[in-house]
């Protein structure tokens, strides 16, 4: 291996890196304390009302997260009944809810891009959970789909969501029928995960921002729970044009070109489309599963929302609740995920960013800057505007198939579910060979991050050696992989042995969901991770080609990814070799997508021999009682001297066109305050005086893609707060005004705080045609 040199940067940088590491491990033993000891004080001190705001969805906080008995042994201390249903009809009865999970959305780490200083500033949309009861004409069986605006569930928020639906509902809603999916955002916040590697990324456990996921996932259960009506359910399929590329192209032409010829792109371009009506025709829901990364907005972000599928789901929304809210309205759209792991809506491709030259090699690595320069560029002239672009485009073909869809879905509800052991699983490779799965690890690849957010330190994808200088570091602190563990995920060179480290808790999953849910030729795959491109083909036909053996013909099979529990990539054998960041990602060993096809057919084939009732259910996971909590304290907020929260500091202007940006700078405080307050939260309104009923009407809120809230953290607690409103060229013409809506902290010495809700408003303006 060539000599590494390094700049003086870049030494000081390493210096630092081993310095923090260092006291961090020494640390975390004193650093982790229950978790029920909260981190907000929440439920104390006084908190002022404030006037009704805009209905988001549920955002009520429960209890908090306590060491819990496994789910199937949590008694069940209350069942709520099911609505009374109509029998006799050919279809499903059908439920759909959604709520609000958006959380905090200061001071905590965005989850995703695990970018150092990457922490949540603001909002441009919210977050939401949307779910899909499904059940058949005599509600014997049921099954549920819920898309949630994460970046991924963790088996944290799983077991405490199942653990509820436990004790509402008793055995109706369980691990077997139940299927949680991020859509996989990377702009919604972190914290919400029990396994050290994640909790650590997450600058530490956010009780905060795990009730509300949790919260607004039981509650959208709850609402599709109390809605279900007869209706029917129609699929669609079609291919999307113009929205990703394959960002590890080399690692897909590892695979045999045989398999290759059968497909005519390196991404899957197939959305599927579910349609729900009821028995008169009305919409009731949509659900769309397309492979493609919520990556538009980029690692410099720091603004939560629902990136590219949000805005998808956004206008899908708003077309067909008119006059609603966004957040609004009884009809729901969820673009779920898929097998999106090598996929990129960054369409442009890589380039050097110093250069401007392509950097589409095995590497993605530049000449000048290396793989640090290398990254991907979307449509648009920013950010924002490549995820409108996006968005737009999968929203399009979503409405189309949806409009269009007429292919009824009839036949029995089923679900199979397994808790599997993913580090000792024995894979029959053919009749005389098998193979093992491995201790869980990550490769040097993983540290080079992709070229749609780029590591920051001189890793590069494609490395099959390990790096002395960083393996040294490693023994060092954390110590050596074992051989075994060496062997097993060959040809990776391990940078972090995971599955070797357990304190304070071990560092990733051992026990893993697997599960399928089939209504009527639909099966829904549950994937614990993200598929590669050919990892999800492969997936997919082996499940289908397993039903049709035991007797299920056309049966058509979606990937859902991001279920139920995190457990990065899933590459093929052949990608696994040349270890590009999905395969140094593939935590299990070369041979996990074989364990996945085996443990997926088993499901497969139980459904289709009505022999579910025999599979093992296996070991159930872990709930860990002690989690460290985040290092941000909460301070209290100082409006400056002879102001208060929610004066203006600049105001707008007295009068704009369409298409302008009007701005308004308040006086502000910690927008995690507000998360708090018990009632539904919105941080601004926008708006429109209407003459006739001499009264202000909101038209937009928080969760308009038109609208953007920064906040902007001062010294000695003091902040201010810019609300943007990015105006339409379809907006009508006249008064407006924006608004402004926070809570302060006041934090005395041993004492509860108080939370203060204020408001504040911009002087009126007008907005004219151009």
């Amino acid at each position: 291996m060539a000599k590494r040199t390094f700049s003086s940067l870049e030494i000081f940088l390493i210096f630092l890196l081993v310095m923090m590491t260092a006291i961090t491990v020494g640390l975390l033993t004193l650093l982790f304390i229950t978790s029920g000891v909260s981190e907000d004080n929440k439920g104390q001190g006084s908190l002022a009302t404030q006037e009704p705001t805009t209905t988001h969805g549920s955002t009520t906080q429960g209890p908090p997260p306590t060491q819990r008995p496994p789910v199937t042994q949590a008694p069940s201390t209350t069942t709520t009944q099911s609505p009374p249903l109509f029998q006799n009809f050919s279809g499903y009865h059908i439920g759909v809810g959604r709520a609000d999970c958006t959380g905090q959305v200061a001071d905590i780490p965005l989850m995703g891009y695990a970018k150092s200083g990457q922490t949540a500033g603001g909002i441009l949309t919210r977050l939401y959970s949307r779910a899909f009861v499904l059940a058949e004409p005599d509600a014997s069986k049921r099954v549920v789909f819920v898309s949630i605006d994460i970046g991924m569930v963790s088996q944290r928020v799983r077991l405490e969501v199942l653990k509820r639906l436990q004790s509402k509902y008793g055995s109706l809603y369980t691990q077997e029928n139940v299927v949680l999916s991020g859509t996989h955002t990377h702009s919604g916040p972190a914290g919400y995960f029990q396994y050290t590697i994640f909790v650590l990324s997450s600058g530490g456990f956010s009780k905060r921002t795990f009730e509300f996921i949790v919260d607004g996932i039981v509650k959208s259960i709850d609402m599709a729970h109390k809605n279900m009506k007869p209706g029917k359910v129609f699929v669609n399929k079609g291919n999307v044009e113009g929205a990703q590329i394959n960002r590890s192209p080399y690692s897909y032409l590892q695979n045999p070109l045989s398999e290759r010829d059968r497909y005519s792109a390196n991404t899957d371009k197939e959305m599927l489309v579910l349609k729900m009506v009821d028995l008169n025709g009305e919409d009731l829901g949509m659900i769309s599963w397309f492979a493609i990364h919520p990556v538009s907005m980029n690692n410099t972000n720091h603004l939560v929302n629902s990136d590219n599928v949000g805005y998808a789901a956004y206008m899908f929304e708003q077309e067909k609740n008119k006059g609603q809210l966004p957040g609004q309205g009884s009809f729901l759209a969820a673009f779920a995920s898929s097998n999106l792991g090598d996929v990129s809506p960054n369409i442009l491709g890589p380039h050097c960013i110093n250069t401007g030259e392509s950097c589409d090699n095995f590497n993605s690595s530049c000449p000048i800057g290396g793989s640090n320069m290398c990254m991907a560029a979307g449509p648009g002239k920013d950010m924002f505007d490549s995820t409108r672009i996006i968005g737009d485009i999968i929203y399009q073909k979503a409405k189309e198939l949806y409009a269009a869809a007429s292919q009824e879905i009839l036949g029995p509800v089923s679900a199979a579910h397994q808790w599997v052991n993913m580090t000792d699983v024995t894979v029959q490779l053919n009749s005389t060979h098998t193979a093992k799965t491995c201790k869980p690890a990550l490769g040097h690849s993983f540290a080079a991050g992709t070229i749609d957010g780029v590591g920051g330190l001189n890793f590069t994808q494609g490395a099959t050696e390990g790096d002395p200088f960083w393996d040294s570091i490693r023994d060092q602190i954390l110590g050596e992989p074992s051989n075994e563990t060496k062997d097993c995920h060959h040809p990776k060179p391990i940078l972090l042995s995971t599955g070797e480290m357990s304190k304070p808790h071990p560092w990733h999953p051992e026990i893993v969901d697997v599960q399928i849910i089939t209504l009527g030729s639909l099966a829904i795959a549950a994937i614990p991770g993200e598929l590669t491109t050919m990892s999800g083909r492969r997936l997919r036909e082996s499940i289908q080609k397993e039903f049709e053996t035991n007797g299920k013909q056309n049966m058509s099979v979606v990937t859902a990814g991001l279920c139920n529990v995190y457990t990065h990539y899933i590459a093929t054998y052949e990608e696994y070799q040349v270890q590009r960041y999905e395969a140094a990602s593939t935590i299990y060993g070369p041979h996990t997508l074989s364990a996945y096809i085996q443990l997926f057919r088993g499901l497969a084939k139980a459904i289709a021999t009505d022999t579910v009732a025999n599979l093992s259910q296996g070991p159930e996971p872990p709930f860990f009682s002690q989690l460290m909590l985040p290092l941000t304290p909460n301070q209290s907020d100082k409006p400056p001297g002879n102001m208060k929260f929610g004066d203006v500091l600049q105001p707008a202007r007295p009068q704009y066109q369409q298409g302008e940006v009007a701005e308004v700078v308040f006086v502000g405080a910690n927008p995690k305050n507000s998360v708090e307050n018990l009632t539904d939260h919105t941080f601004l309104k926008v708006e429109k005086y209407e003459n006739a009923s001499a009264a202000w009407w909101t038209v937009q809120n928080d969760a308009s893609w038109d609208t953007r809230f920064y906040w902007h953290k001062g010294s000695s607690g003091q902040s201010n707060v810019s609300i943007e409103w990015h105006i339409a060229g379809t907006t009508p013409p006249g008064l407006y005004r924006i608004r402004y809506f926070g809570h302060s902290r006041k934090q005395n010495i041993l004492q509860p705080p108080d939370i203060i809700a204020f408001q504040g408003a911009s002087a009126s303006f007008w907005v004219v045609g151009p």
